[in-house]
């Protein structure tokens, strides 16, 4: 029996943190932001794994001013928002500080908008703010947009919706007195979340787990030439559809679905049909009894997606449950038990997945005006295709793909694999 991951993580971070020469208070890491911050150190261009949203607001809306000092705010009462993800004596810690924020307006010109802030935020500064809100316009604009990016180890899916409302809230009381929770505070509900993430990612590294995923993914192998590089791919293409919201239900059927479209999607663009691929996707959320604090909380499950026709809802649905089962054993450890079986798979993805629930995510709204959000493409990558699911009041889909890999035309086709795959499970009309 090999030693639990998490534990001999959690065993050197109270080791450092405690030690005389600690320069500052140091808190530990869930499994998905140490991810975060290996990926990062092994990356040839070092670069961070950034979460972004971009909003439309008339021109001369945002108070540049007054949103900076509405950010700063709304760092303060956050510990993911104050100092840095780093890595000390081989241990990933956040190291607190003042509120890690850059608020800044990007000049556009000779550029559109759009590619202007896509180059700003592909140079995110090594070790640099945790929060950018950056906004930019072409002189002729009538609108202006406005990124609000994080880096991937302070945010989650809930963290966007605590981030968008939080900005409302503290752009709304510009001036007025702070909220009566004190620091102290903050860094004591975001120290029992992470121990408390940290806890159940210990447990799940139980025998058990380890045997569940090693039977449901003894079949994984690598890609013909072997792995891909590390790092992300930064040359990237998108398409996108709408298909109409799915109600009742049926609601719990559209994970599912998912997973089986992105795989036809997949298939279709690897091209040896007999390849079981790796589709990864994140799920989780804030441990009981934990404060909505910001943070990253997910954990990458990984999917295998055997060749061959569309499998049945029932059946996929049936495997999904049983993998969130056992959501919470760290991927490194899954990685392991995969390899125990035979796998020859070093755990690169051949796709991902990230699906939102866009009731759970306030709009963001400044001084009464609301942001109309925006999809750009050219977002970095983590694997050769990646689909975006949103679920408001339609279903958005996005696919993203490297264009280094594979041509736009091959693209098109896989996503309307997707489309056709995904209208056949929900009766979406074509």
């Amino acid at each position: 029996m090999h030693p639990s991951i998490t534990a001999a993580y959690l065993a050197r971070y109270r080791s450092l943190a405690t030690a005389p020469d600690a320069a500052g208070e140091l808190l530990p890491l869930t499994g998905a932001q140490r991810r975060f911050l290996i990926t990062r150190r092994r990356d040839p261009r070092g670069r961070t794994d950034v979460v972004p949203l971009f909003f439309a607001f008339p021109r001369g809306t945002v108070d540049l001013a007054r949103l900076g000092r509405a950010a700063v705010r709304l760092a303060d009462r956050h510990p993911a928002l104050r100092g840095e993800f780093t890595v000390r004596r081989g241990t990933p810690v956040l190291r607190l500080g003042e509120p890690s924020v850059e608020v800044a307006r990007v000049v556009a010109e000779p550029a559109d908008a759009p590619t202007a802030l896509r180059r700003a935020l592909l140079d995110w500064p090594v070790d640099g703010p945790v929060l950018r809100l950056l906004l930019a316009a072409a002189p002729d604009d009538e609108e202006e947009l406005l990124a609000v990016a994080l880096d991937h180890a302070a945010c989650d899916e809930q963290s966007l919706g605590l981030v968008t409302d939080g900005l409302a809230v503290t752009y709304a009381a510009d001036g007025q007195a702070a909220p009566a929770t004190t620091r102290g505070e903050a860094v004591e509900a975001y120290r029992f979340a992470v121990e408390g993430q940290s806890a159940a990612e210990a447990n799940a590294a139980s025998g058990a787990a380890r045997a569940h995923w090693a039977a449901r993914l003894a079949a994984l192998g690598e890609p013909p030439g072997g792995a891909r590089p590390a790092g992300a791919a930064w040359s990237t293409g998108m398409v996108v559809e709408r298909l109409p919201a799915v109600t009742g239900a049926a609601r719990g059927g559209v994970f599912p679905a998912l997973l089986d479209a992105v795989a036809a999607a997949v298939h279709r663009l690897d091209g040896d049909g007999d390849r079981v691929l790796a589709l990864g996707y994140p799920w989780g959320g804030r441990p009981a009894g934990a404060a909505p604090v910001l943070g990253c909380f997910l954990n990458t499950l990984v999917h295998p997606a055997p060749p061959g026709p569309p499998r049945g809802l029932d059946a996929l649905g049936a495997d999904w449950w049983d993998d969130l089962d056992h959501a919470d054993t760290p991927y490194d450890e899954v990685v392991r038990a995969a390899r125990s079986a035979g796998a020859g798979w070093s755990g690169t993805l051949d796709g991902l997945l990230t699906f939102e629930d866009l009731h759970r995510r306030p709009p963001l709204v400044l001084d009464g005006t609301v942001g109309r959000e925006v999809h750009l493409a050219g977002r970095p990558l983590a694997a050769p295709l990646a689909v975006s699911a949103s679920h408001g009041e339609d279903l958005l889909v996005r696919l993203a793909w490297d264009r280094e890999r594979y041509p736009r035309a091959a693209a098109e086709e896989a996503f309307a694999e997707l489309l056709a795959t995904l209208r056949r499970h929900l009766g979406a009309p074509a």
